[in-house]
């Protein structure tokens, strides 16, 4: 409950029709609210004090711009959805999820910013091993600014034609300036692959040259998030076109705990969240691994008509993994 100083701050200010003010104390209990840890409540109140902004009209979110296709096969050169995953289904090492948490803040307050002259990171590149939330954080930020989520193909990109991979990216490039998007460059490293390796031909090098003089240009309405699982190949000069670097590590023992809480939430089990036992079995796997076993042995439990989740079952579970890895 938000103390009694903050609501006669917000009721005082409502009445006497001071937007300044009834801003200033809803910040204020949003704050409150995120030390209290009640996260859900404040990301409620942060999209209805800031949620409108993203977009001219809730009408316009919509409506899906249709997508630049390949010039060679008519295939659409992105993927445009709907983000449908929040925040609060992010599981994330500490200093990650206050990068994101802060890109966020800037463009809910991009008003303020641009008062003084600042933009809101407008290039951040996700790096990490693969499985470890990346694409999920790139469909949490889409959520929690009211954008549709774009995905770029790489497979229609890359054209067998001389030139028209720079061709397409220039088409992509254009579209998402228009729109007010959260736009995913997934497998990041196969546009900026370093230059100097002597095993890529002189196209693919042109196309690493196209990226990064796109990057310096780009002065658009959506948000560029590059995602790779291998940053080491990258093109030096790729790193610096960055507004914020992103790095996803693989998860240590207290966000394991919390993953599997909101992954075995409303399953019934024979184990306590923290046995060793159980930590065993996830250690150094990605969040996708994790959940993917536990997906396997609860559909399991259902089907074999079993009250309660076991330890056993996830262990079955893990080999089974293995198998079809």
């Amino acid at each position: 409950m938000a103390s009694g100083k903050l609501l006669r701050l917000l009721v005082q200010s409502g009445a006497s029709g001071d937007p300044t003010a009834f801003r200033s104390a809803t910040e204020q209990l949003i704050k409150e609210e995120r030390q209290k840890q009640h996260n859900l409540l404040a990301n409620d109140l942060e999209r209805i004090l800031y949620g409108d902004r993203s977009t001219p009209s809730s009408t316009a979110h919509n409506i899906l711009p249709e997508a630049p296709v390949d010039k060679e096969s008519g295939v659409a050169l992105i993927d445009i959805k709907q983000a449908n995953r929040s925040i609060d289904e992010l599981v994330l090492a500490q200093n990650t999820l206050e990068i994101i948490e802060n890109v966020l803040e800037e463009y809910r307050r991009e008003d303020i910013l641009r008062s003084y002259g600042m933009m809101p990171a407008e290039k951040v590149l996700f790096f990490g091993p693969p499985g470890c939330g990346k694409t999920l954080s790139a469909e949490a930020i889409a959520y929690e600014l009211n954008r549709p989520l774009a995905i770029v193909r790489l497979d229609s990109l890359v054209s067998s034609f001389l030139g028209e991979t720079a061709a397409n990216l220039r088409k992509i490039f254009d579209f998402i300036a228009k729109h007010r998007l959260v736009v995913l460059f997934d497998e990041f490293d196969a546009l900026g692959k370093e230059r100097n390796d002597g095993s890529e031909h002189g196209e693919l090098r042109r196309v690493v040259n196209a990226v990064l003089q796109m990057m310096d240009s780009y002065d658009g309405k959506s948000i560029i998030i590059a995602a790779t699982n291998h940053e080491q190949i990258l093109d030096s000069a790729i790193w610096r076109r960055f507004d914020e670097l992103v790095e996803f590590p693989l998860l240590n023992k207290d966000q394991l705990q919390n993953l599997l809480q909101l992954k075995l939430r409303g399953v019934r089990r024979e184990f306590d969240l923290d046995s060793p036992e159980l930590h065993s079995i996830f250690d150094d796997k990605s969040p996708a691994i994790i959940e993917r076993i536990i997906r396997r042995a609860v559909k399991r439990m259902i089907l074999k008509q079993k009250e309660f989740l076991t330890v056993k079952m996830l262990k079955h579970a893990f080999e089974l993994e293995n198998r079809v890895r």
